[in-house]
């Protein structure tokens, strides 16, 4: 079992965070966070439409042996 050897506390992510806000402004991280959920989506839909055709080939492979 994996056990990470270091969980950041309150204040890292604090700093982090204020980081990201100096970095990229205000304006700018609800453009980012669209665009990341953007990905996500596209992502999950990619995986969703790849397992039926894994499943299909599965089959096929099957009844030739």
């Amino acid at each position: 079992m994996f056990v990470p050897m270091y969980i950041p506390g309150h204040w890292e992510i604090m700093i982090v965070v204020f980081a990201i806000l100096v970095l990229f402004g205000g304006r700018k991280i609800p453009e980012m966070m669209k665009g990341i959920g953007t990905g996500i989506k596209e992502f999950k839909k990619g995986v969703r439409d790849d397992e039926p055709e894994k499943e299909i080939s599965d089959d096929s492979a099957k009844e030739k042996n």
